[in-house]
């Protein structure tokens, strides 16, 4: 069977030497503010959005900016600080994932501040919701300013869709990829375990990727949004 070439004019930006980074409204201007983050008041940034739209992502990207470091908010101790007294950037991700050890990140923030270092965090919702017990952390992460990034609208989730099939070397139909938009739960891991499954399966099986072979394999991965 012969497949149309898929094309479409969402833009594409290089993620500064990671994978290529789709523009979309759900993303610009927190990728906005990303690249900005020289001008970021008080040196610090709070990226919210919900699981899935890119926030690792985007931190990444920031990386490779600013050439910090991006560690899981939970796994800071206070031991573990005065390592990172080098650091150039930090990425703290998932903030609102505990527990946390609040000194840590109050004695890390507090650090940064001094050299004059920038701080990225990562959270699904803003600093307020992130049930903090020590007053002075909470006083400073609440001065920062607040970017969310949204799940995935229809052009950027197709988008994605579309460069993890080409990634894998699978042709598709557009009605495939049009179907799985009605299905999979909107958000990029969603897109990227459909596009696993379906790749491993067909390879499995020793056969092309339909819109049968996709709907006998991913009814327990995905609902009807229909």
């Amino acid at each position: 069977m012969t497949h149309r070439q898929l094309t479409f004019d969402l833009p594409v930006r290089e993620a500064r030497g990671l994978a290529d980074f789709f523009v979309s409204p759900a993303n610009e201007t927190a990728l906005a503010a990303i690249e900005g983050w020289e001008d970021w008041p008080f040196g610090k940034l709070v990226l919210t959005g919900p699981q899935g739209a890119g926030k690792t992502h985007l931190a990444h990207v920031w990386a490779t900016l600013s050439g910090a470091e991006v560690l899981p908010a939970f796994d800071l101790r206070e031991s573990d600080v005065p390592a990172l007294s080098d650091a150039r950037a930090i990425a703290l991700e998932d903030m609102d994932r505990g527990p946390l050890d609040e000194r840590a990140i109050f004695h890390l923030h507090n650090m940064l501040a001094e050299r004059g270092r920038a701080l990225l965090m990562t959270a699904r919702v803003p600093p307020r919701d992130w049930n903090l017990q020590l007053p002075d952390l909470f006083s400073r992460v609440s001065a920062a300013t607040v970017v969310s990034v949204s799940a995935p609208d229809d052009a950027l989730l197709q988008a994605v869709l579309i460069k993890q099939f080409t990634d894998r070397q699978l042709s598709v139909s557009p009605d495939l990829i049009g179907w799985l938009l009605r299905r999979i739960d909107r958000s990029f891991d969603a897109a990227r375990r459909a596009v696993e499954t379906l790749d491993a399966a067909a390879l499995a099986e020793g056969r092309p990727v339909t819109r049968a072979f996709a709907a006998r394999l991913l009814d327990n991965l995905t609902e009807d949004r229909a």
